[in-house]
């Protein structure tokens, strides 16, 4: 059995699909299948070719026993619409020219967002002889118009449309929530659509092989002070204005530290935000890679976990949570629907605030700073739960026998 696995984002770039495209590729590969992987010359999120990879259009590589194949794309610092557009369709043309002169491969799964890909994935799936895989992340364009980012409705109908043709092309829709899944299953009835949600690699993210001190020694933290963390994009649908209005509220508590670690379109909006209220509680850091997060997960209290309060994010669950979960980190979690239900209500993993309340967070973490003890135990309930239920080890080896079976 052979797959080609297209994506625009892929290591060494840190991210949320980036690391989970990567982990499944290994353990299929792991299970015999046959892994290649067309991706784009590493930039996210700086929006730079990274160094190493510049001065070439396209170049191989191997990274952990997967052959990666990687191709150009204009990549610009501008966050004009002009500017994301021909980045995600230089892509899309790039990486065609690169695939068509591929082998056959019995299976071509495909990552959307970028949903402009799916062009790609339709006439490569064509060219290789191989069934198409639409594997759905978020809801493209129905996210991106219900948060304002799109709101020209030409571009938006042409948008559902090619949402459409893709699912209409596809042998298997994967998504990574069952929030996704069920959309998907309401709109497109005939379609075969099966539930490959992201996980974690539960010996990696292991508390008990990492020690704490270093981090908190190196950005200025006692073991006394109570740090609160967000790791991720920073972004328009995380609602991170939360954090800061929380932290305001909460200033006059020297020992609780907020902590947003990661970049995107926001940052300067939050650092802004930050220097007008001179929050000293809230602290800045950029992205680390991978094997730097465990150590950090390892020195924090709770894992803060925001999204837009929103009927569309009822069925999204942030990536983050299931490191910081395997890491025995609680959450503060401000996502209603399925990630709570998982995680608040069946693993007792954490605690609920409403999204976007920040008056809901401060208070949550008044109580939660008299009651170290339930942090603790939080923190226990959420690693046994994801090792149950979503170990990455598990999810592949059941997709692996849904390949199986299309086969």
């Amino acid at each position: 059995m052979s797959i080609l696995i297209l994506t625009q984002y892929y290591p060494p770039e840190i991210g949320a699909p980036q690391n989970r495209l990567h982990e499944l590729a290994v353990r299929l590969k792991s299970n015999g299948v046959h892994v290649e992987v067309l991706t784009a010359l590493p930039n996210y999120p700086q929006m730079k070719i990274m160094q190493g990879y510049e001065k070439r259009k396209n170049r191989e590589e191997i990274i952990d026993g997967i052959e990666v194949h990687r191709s150009w794309i204009y990549v610009s610092p501008s966050k004009g619409i002009v500017a994301r557009l021909l980045n995600y369709f230089s892509f899309v043309w790039s990486a065609y020219w690169r695939g068509r002169h591929m082998k056959s491969f019995d299976f071509l799964m495909v990552e959307s967002p970028p949903i402009f890909l799916g062009y790609t994935a339709m006439a490569l799936s064509r060219k290789l002889k191989a069934k198409l895989i639409f594997n759905v992340s978020d809801l493209w364009p129905e996210s991106a118009e219900k948060l304002g980012i799109v709101q020209n409705q030409l571009f938006l109908k042409l948008a559902y449309k090619l949402e459409a043709q893709c699912y209409h092309s596809a042998t298997l829709i994967t998504g990574q929530t069952q929030g996704i899944v069920d959309d998907i299953k309401n709109r497109f009835t005939h379609q075969n659509v099966y539930w490959l949600p992201n996980g974690v690699n539960i010996d990696f993210y292991d508390p008990v092989k990492f020690e704490q001190g270093a981090f908190r020694f190196q950005n200025g933290f006692s073991d006394q002070d109570i740090l609160f963390f967000y790791g991720g994009i920073i972004g328009h649908a995380q609602g991170l204005e939360v954090i800061l209005n929380a932290a305001y509220l909460l200033i006059e508590q020297t020992n609780v530290h907020f902590i947003i670690q990661g970049s995107g379109p926001e940052k300067e909006k939050l650092q802004a935000l930050k220097a007008a209220h001179q929050l000293k509680n809230v602290h800045f850091l950029e992205p680390v890679a991978k094997k730097d997060m465990p150590q950090i997960l390892k020195a924090i209290d709770v894992a803060l976990v925001p999204l837009k309060k929103l009927p569309l994010f009822e069925g999204a669950i942030p990536s983050k949570v299931f490191e910081a979960l395997a890491m025995e980190v609680p959450l503060l979690l401000g996502v209603d629907g399925e990630a709570k239900r998982h995680f608040i209500d069946n693993a007792a993993a954490g605690w609920f605030f409403e999204p976007e309340n920040h008056n809901a967070l401060a208070d949550a973490i008044q109580v939660l700073i008299q009651d170290p003890e339930s942090i603790q135990t939080a923190g226990q309930n959420g690693r046994k739960y994801v090792s149950t239920h979503f170990n990455r080890d598990q999810i592949a080896a059941s997709f692996y026998k849904q390949l199986n079976i299309l086969s």
